[in-house]
């Protein structure tokens, strides 16, 4: 095997492991595993078999007495399953609405909502997955033991349980606690005659002209329903001729679910004494009105949700634009997987859908009171700061210079912001000043999720049309961003940028900024790389890092990745940069083992790691195996994870927390003790087989060491957390993190960091002395 070698330089100690990358053979697309030809180089630090690592195992860990450990890691019982894991996640989110003194009441209200929104996509891509394998007849275990009959048995117990969580929440807490604030949810029969009066004029004004009847019988077939969409099944009788007739009413997603009776004519204004009402339900009052000739028997609501994955065979898509833009279409028309239902749904009115919707019993919810609660968000809007968080302005280490160069900042040294506690405005500025800067050539920019009114996409047309080179990825596969990402792309091609849309098999979803500026000693590259996606307003609520820089050695890497995703993908020799599909995974498996070698010689082995979700089975057993050398490893995992921490013999020195809070925990940061020279990476991926091996994702190195030991204290208080923390059992099931150390919520003393800091400090001084 011929295996061109490389040291890095950043290990200074003579006793070092380093990543050496040959030579890929082939070309995307295809598994990192079969394109990588890699070897692990140690010295003086142990034995490790490359072999065993180019196959697929790992060397034998051994423990500081000497004694090899013998264990099988790909035992069933020592993962937890993936689906479980993320219902165990939402739980988390739903616990923050359900226990009082946790949030304001309006953002324990928000809280119910992000739960039932997050429950819908669930079904939507999840489960919708494990239908198709059922019914494909795949019976095909997963990696802890469960054929996908018995994961769709178990998701929905969970389901069911939580569901009764929430309505107990809701129902039982929120709805009085909000009726005591003076806002409340009213029941159309409850008001008065007058106020009736008034409600009917308003449905006969702005509701009725919206409303399509659609009858179902041997002329009328059975009517079409959207995904998500709310409808009323309703059981009406001839008068004439006394036949018993079945139609349905939607309720069009156009109109306000929370009809805000202050708002409608005739009824009491008084801002002070806010009043709600389900916008089905005055539907449900008016049914008379839509079938005139017919009595109304009854009527009851229900919801379908569909499958809305997205399977595209892009060999065979001439035009990906056109390909998405039908998937999306197409998107509405996928099979039914959930259909929620009231309990006082009759047998024969429930098997009618069953029959019509062509699903199982199984995809049967009933659940009390109103259907499909993420509409609570527009409870938001309601101008009572008092029951909402307190306001937060991010700091903005900028906002002293942000009509100064803005480049001088970068040259002057690294710079790394913590969003949303650091302001992302300057990620905003740093590209609206690249676009309007004479001495900027090019920028080239990867963009997954930008939102509506894009300030970003904004500055990159008016670079374009000031005639500078303009190339941007915009990953249109971006699931429940197509329609956006079209636009933008449209829009960013009709002003003459140049756009590229992924490769194919692969999904984008690293966040790289080039900006190429004429200076005086020559062309000059400067970067902005981050953990989250170019989106101002997400960048208010997730958590993520960007980091500003103008080293060459990541600009170099950078300017040869985005070559390779605009040309043909050949550059493969990074040293700096992690790009999956490429090393990313054999560089962390590397990383784990060098710590397992550490732990043997000095037993000082440590790893903290911080991702959105841990699930990929290799990484977790070398994680394992790290463990048994006697690393110590702290995990910060907000969603899913498939480890099992705390198992005798397996993963008692592996801890893992779920911190859920006012701020979406989505940054990703690795990190390694590296026998007392710590590495950092930052970027874009979990460790997770699709962002291992099926996206193009980037994680980078930090190499300032004061960053580094930052970002570390960030990541140790985060671990001290006890009041937003959660400890995740190795069961998978989880418990709040308490004990009897000094109080910490991580993100609050984060907050209350940035509020203390002055505007003049960081980045006006190193101006200052630039």
């Amino acid at each position: 095997m011929s295996v061109s070698s490389h040291v890095c330089n950043r290990f200074v100690t003579s006793d070092c492991l380093c990543c050496c990358i040959g030579p890929i053979r082939g070309q995307l697309p295809g598994r990192a595993g079969s394109l990588i030809d890699i070897q692990f180089h140690t010295q003086n630090m142990g034995e490790t078999t490359s072999d065993a690592l180019l196959s697929g195992a790992a060397p034998m860990p051994v423990h500081s007495n000497g004694k090899a450990h013998k264990q099988d890691f790909s035992d069933p019982s020592l993962f937890i399953n993936r689906e479980l894991s993320w219902l165990y996640f939402n739980r988390r989110v739903l616990d923050e609405a359900i226990r009082p003194g946790e949030h304001p009441l309006i953002e324990r209200a928000k809280f119910i909502a992000i739960f039932s929104s997050n429950l819908d996509e669930f079904f939507m891509i999840r489960v919708a997955g494990i239908e198709k394998q059922v019914e494909a007849g795949i019976r095909k275990k997963t990696i802890d033991g469960f054929t996908p009959t018995e994961q769709l048995e178990r998701i929905r117990t969970e389901v069911l349980a939580q569901l009764d969580l929430r309505h107990a929440c809701f129902y039982g807490d929120i709805l009085p606690a909000l009726a005591s604030e003076g806002i409340s949810f009213v029941r159309f029969t409850d008001l008065s005659d007058g106020e009736r009066e008034a409600l009917n004029a308003y449905f006969r004004e702005a509701i009725y002209p919206v409303l399509t009847p659609l009858a179902f019988d041997t002329g009328h077939p059975f009517p079409f329903m959207s995904n998500l969409s709310l409808n009323l099944a309703i059981e009406l009788e001839d008068i004439e001729h006394g036949n018993r007739k079945f139609a349905r009413v939607k309720v069009p997603s156009i109109l306000p679910r929370l009809l805000k009776l202050n708002d409608v004519a005739g009824l009491d204004s008084d801002l002070s004494r806010l009043r709600f009402l389900w916008v089905e339900e005055l539907i449900r009052h008016n049914l008379d009105l839509l079938f005139p000739t017919m009595k109304i028997l009854q009527s009851h609501q229900f919801r379908i949700i569909r499958d809305a994955d997205i399977e595209i065979e892009e060999d065979e898509a001439g035009d990906l634009l056109q390909t998405i833009e039908r998937g999306v279409r197409s998107r509405r028309y996928g099979d039914v997987v959930r259909l929620d239902i009231n309990p006082e749904m009759p047998e024969f009115m429930r098997q009618l859908l069953i029959d019509n919707l062509e699903i199982e019993a199984r995809c049967v919810y009933e659940i009390d009171g109103a259907l499909g609660l993420g509409c609570l968000m527009e409870l938001l809007k309601i101008d009572r700061q008092e029951l909402k968080d307190e306001p937060f302005i991010p700091f903005n280490p900028f906002e002293e210079v942000r009509n100064t160069n803005i480049f001088r900042a970068i040259d002057s040294g690294d710079l790394l912001l913590h969003h949303p506690y650091d302001s992302f405005q300057p990620v905003v500025d740093f590209i609206d000043r690249a676009a309007s800067d004479p001495d900027v050539l090019s920028i080239k920019q990867t963009l997954y999720r930008v939102g509506g009114n894009s300030p970003i996409v904004r500055a990159l047309m008016r670079a374009a049309e000031l005639g500078k080179q303009v190339a941007v990825l915009v990953e249109l596969k971006a699931r429940f961003d197509e329609e956006n990402n079209i636009g933008w792309a449209r829009a960013l091609e009709d002003v003459g940028a140049h756009i590229v849309y992924g490769l194919p098999g692969l999904k984008t979803h690293a966040k790289l900024t080039l900006v190429v500026r004429r200076e005086a000693q020559g062309l000059k590259r400067y970067l902005h790389l981050g953990t989250g996606n170019y989106n101002p307003a997400t960048g208010k609520l997730y958590t993520d890092y960007s980091f500003f820089t103008d080293d060459e050695r990541l600009a170099g890497e950078v300017s040869e990745l985005f070559n390779a995703l605009t040309g043909y993908f050949r550059y493969v020799d990074f040293r700096h940069l992690l790009v999956s599909p490429i090393n990313t995974r054999m560089r962390i498996m590397g990383m784990i083992e060098r710590e397992i070698v550490w732990a043997g010689k000095e037993g000082g082995g440590r790893i903290m790691m911080k991702m959105n979700s841990l699930v990929d089975p290799a990484t977790i057993q070398a994680l394992y195996r790290a463990s048994c050398a006697g690393v110590r490893i702290d995990l910060v995992v907000r969603g899913i994870c498939c480890l099992k921490p705390g198992i005798p013999g397996v993963s008692e020195n592996i801890r893992v927390v779920s911190i859920i809070g006012r701020f979406l925990e989505h940054s990703r940061a690795y990190w390694f003790a590296n026998g007392g020279h710590p590495e950092l990476y930052l970027g874009s991926a979990d460790l997770m087989p699709r962002n291992l091996d099926d996206r193009v994702e980037t994680l980078f190195p930090v190499f300032d060491p004061v960053l580094v030991a930052e970002v570390r204290e960030e990541l140790e208080l985060q671990l001290a957390d006890n009041l937003k923390a959660w400890k995740i059992e190795p069961s998978g099931n989880c418990t709040l993190l308490r004990n009897d150390a000094p109080k910490v919520n991580s993100q609050e003393r984060f907050m209350k960091r940035r509020m203390q800091k002055k505007k003049s400090t960081g980045i006006k001084n190193r101006l200052s002395m630039s």
